[in-house]
C-alpha cells in the first residue's frame, strides 16, 4: 500500500484522499517541466549573454530584441502562440519530421519554457559579466590568456557567484508560472488540482495545491540559500 493508498493520510480531507496520488504524478510532471526547462534555457542563456556582449552588431541587436519580446509579454500569451500557433502548421511539421514534437502540449510547453526563462537568464548573466571590474580581463590578458579563455576561466566564475541570487528567483518564478501549462490540457500539479475540483467542487483543494507549492519554493529557497552560502564562503573570510 502506497502513502496516497493509506486511508489515514490527511484525515477529514476526503477530496485529497481521492485524488492525492493524481496531484502527486502532476506534481512530477511541474518538476521535471521546470527542471529541463531552466537547464536548457541555462545552456541557450550563456550564448545569448555572450553573444550580446561580444558578438558582432547585428546579432547584438536580434538578442536584444528577442530578450525584448519574451521579457515583455505574457508567458501564457506566448505558451498560446507556441501551441495553437505553430500547431496550425502540421502539413510543414509532418514533411520535415517535427510534427510529434508540436502535436504534444508538453512538449509545446517545454519549448516555450526554454525560450522564455533563456531571455531572462540572458539578461541576469549579461548583467552580471558586465559586473566584473575591467581590471580582472585586463590582468588575464596579461598573463598571456586568450579573450576566450579569460571570459571561461576568470570572469565567467566570479559572473555566476552575481548571478546565483537572481538566478534562484527566476527558477522560483518558473515553478509558480508553470501552472498555466494546465489551460493547454497538461496535468501539471495545477492541471490535477482543476481535474479535482471539477469532480468534487470542493474548494479546499485549491489549498492542498498552494501549500505543494509553497512548501516546493520554500524548499528550493533554502537549498539555494546553502547553495550560495557554500560557493561564497571564500568571500566571507575576507
Amino acid at each position: 500500500m502506497t502513502w496516497c493508498e493509506y486511508p489515514g493520510w490527511f484525515v477529514g480531507s476526503e477530496v485529497f484522499q481521492n485524488y492525492g496520488c493524481r496531484m502527486a504524478g502532476g506534481l512530477w510532471i511541474t518538476l521535471e517541466l521546470v527542471a529541463i526547462a531552466v537547464v536548457l534555457g541555462f545552456a541557450l542563456a550563456v550564448g545569448l549573454a555572450v553573444a550580446r556582449l561580444y558578438g558582432p552588431g547585428w546579432a547584438q541587436a536580434a538578442i536584444k530584441g528577442y530578450t525584448t519580446f519574451f521579457r515583455g509579454t505574457p508567458l501564457l500569451c506566448q505558451l498560446f502562440l507556441v501551441y495553437y500557433g505553430l500547431g496550425q502548421f502540421r502539413l510543414f511539421w509532418t514533411d520535415i519530421g517535427l510534427w510529434w514534437f508540436f502535436r504534444e502540449p508538453f512538449y509545446c510547453a517545454l519549448l516555450t519554457f526554454v525560450i522564455n526563462t533563456a531571455a531572462y537568464q540572458a539578461e541576469i548573466l549579461r548583467g552580471a559579466i558586465q559586473s566584473i571590474p575591467r581590471g580582472q580581463f585586463e590582468g588575464a590578458l596579461s598573463l598571456g590568456l586568450h579573450r576566450w579563455s579569460t571570459l571561461r576561466h576568470v570572469v565567467m566564475p566570479q559572473a555566476m557567484i552575481l548571478a546565483l541570487r537572481p538566478l534562484g528567483n527566476e527558477l522560483i518564478v518558473m515553478i509558480k508560472s508553470s501552472a498555466v501549462v494546465s489551460l493547454v490540457t497538461i496535468y501539471d500539479l495545477m492541471g490535477a488540482t482543476k481535474l479535482a475540483f471539477s469532480r468534487s467542487f470542493d474548494l479546499t483543494i485549491y489549498l492542498y495545491a498552494a501549500l505543494i507549492y509553497l512548501i516546493l519554493v520554500e524548499v528550493v529557497r533554502r537549498v539555494w540559500d546553502a547553495l550560495e552560502l557554500r560557493l561564497t564562503r571564500h568571500m566571507a573570510l575576507r
